[in-house]
């Protein structure tokens, strides 16, 4: 799968198998916090497979699922696509939107300047 995009539904089950490495259908409806039916999560898991998002295993008589996109890279199409549609390109406001009104600690603020010093040392 070259640029993943999930719905709500799918990138919740995403994140249950990134979470655990891997999941029957039932582990994963557990994981849900929402009361989802058995069907639709496995009707979902089969539309994540022919997506190329997922992969199956027999395991007696049940099938495990295993995540075939990585986080990172769902991570990384999904807030392209929010600079882009919501944000006008910037990466500057959708920087502000993700820091403004929480807590930072002075950790997280270091390692984004060491990012921020990393980027401006690396342009011509």
């Amino acid at each position: 799968m070259r640029d993943p995009t999930f719905s709500d539904r799918e990138l919740d089950i995403m994140s249950v198998l990134w979470r655990r490495g891997s999941g029957s259908v039932s582990e994963v409806q557990d994981a849900l916090d929402d009361g989802v039916g058995y069907t639709t999560v496995l009707k979902i898991l089969q539309i994540l497979e022919k997506k190329g998002a997922v992969r199956h295993e027999a395991e007696g008589r049940a099938y495990r699922y295993f995540p075939l996109v990585a986080s990172e890279t769902a991570g990384e199409t999904a807030l392209s696509r929010i600079r882009d549609k919501i944000f006008g390109g910037s990466a500057e406001l959708v920087l502000a939107q993700l820091i403004s009104g929480r807590e930072v600690s002075p950790e997280e603020l270091e390692r984004m300047r060491r990012i921020l010093d990393e980027l401006e040392e690396s342009e011509p």
